[in-house]
């Protein structure tokens, strides 16, 4: 990928902490231009209540890395003032422009790839727009059928085949169509964006003991794994289902690289117990890259100084990376 194409960072929600940790970019010097995208103005006003010195650059079409201290900026303007830590429904569309400006810019493969800081869902809902998260905005944007949303630490990475879907929803969400496609692409990508050449996936089940042969659930009888022994007699090195209390343990988790979670919080809180601030979010399936940070908003923190930049770093850096590989 022409290493002149900048890496665009949404600054999120403009009342939590998504302005805060994309200051301490500035402290970075990297191979290509990061830019982030927010009200400038709020940068300014938040460097200096941080007391960060940062020298704020207008981002133009700029080829070079900014030097240390810098941070390149591209203004997306606020709608009404911000008052830390307290959402306001005005500025739900502020949020929404920064995505649809980094999202057409990848499409139009003038970006190495985004970087997502936190938003507020429920503010942006509140607003009147549809948004029930990054990873289906993109999605929606680049106009493909499936993503796959997938956490990663330095030792685990833990794929998703449903995301934000209330619970109740979640088994009739669980067929063989879309199993397959999140397989199909998780499989691609891992290949493709982390150059693992024959990746080893294990897959839980969606039911506690995996269905227990049935008598706690047929779900991993009836469609999970019918759709795993396929791939198995393609050769793919993926698992049956497994029960998710002995999927997660060392012993099988060593083996693996990646992990296939039937819903959201079936694998995440395993996978944020042994990284929380140095996870990672990845959408995988997307025609561009796009990396997030793994916490949300948190109002409470915005503007003390108290908010870490540990998660931001890392999805820049593997954003970076795959950038680079691409």
């Amino acid at each position: 990928m022409n290493a002149k194409l900048p890496l665009y960072v949404t600054s999120g929600e403009p009342a939590g902490i998504g302005p805060d940790i994309c200051l301490d970019l500035a402290e970075r010097v990297d191979q290509r231009p990061i830019v982030v995208l927010a009200d400038r103005q709020l940068l300014q006003q938040r460097a200096e209540r941080l007391a960060k010195a940062v020298e704020l650059v207008d981002y133009f079409g700029q080829t070079e890395p900014s030097a240390a201290g810098q941070l390149y900026v591209q203004h997306i303007p606020l709608n009404v003032a911000v008052t830390l830590g307290q959402l306001d429904a005005g500025n739900a569309d502020y949020v929404i422009r920064q995505l649809d400006f980094a999202a057409e810019k990848a499409l139009q493969q003038q970006s190495a790839g985004i970087v997502t800081a936190p938003v507020q869902k429920s503010v942006i809902n509140d607003a009147g727009l549809a948004f029930s998260g990054h990873t289906e905005f993109f999605q929606e944007k680049a106009g493909v059928a499936r993503v796959v949303m997938m956490l990663a630490t330095k030792n685990l990475r833990v794929a998703l085949a449903t995301t934000h879907l209330p619970l109740r929803k979640v088994a009739d969400a669980i067929t063989e169509q879309r199993l397959t496609q999140v397989i199909d692409i998780l499989i691609h990508d891992l290949q493709s964006k982390f150059k693992i050449a024959d990746p080893r996936i294990l897959v839980c089940g969606l039911n506690p003991h995996a269905g227990e042969g049935g008598y706690l659930g047929d779900e991993e009888i009836k469609v999970i794994n019918p759709v795993l022994h396929r791939y198995q007699q393609q050769g793919i090195n993926i698992s049956d289902a497994m029960p998710a209390d002995t999927l997660f343990t060392p012993e099988h988790l060593q083996h693996a690289d990646a992990v296939l979670a039937m819903y959201h919080d079936q694998g995440l809180p395993v996978l944020k117990s042994q990284g929380f601030g140095e996870a990672i979010n990845i959408t995988l399936g997307l025609p561009f890259i796009r990396t997030s940070v793994d916490h949300g908003t948190a109002l409470s923190l915005a503007g003390t100084g108290l908010a870490k930049s540990s998660s931001l770093m890392v999805a820049t850096d593997l954003a970076l990376h795959m950038a680079q590989s691409a």
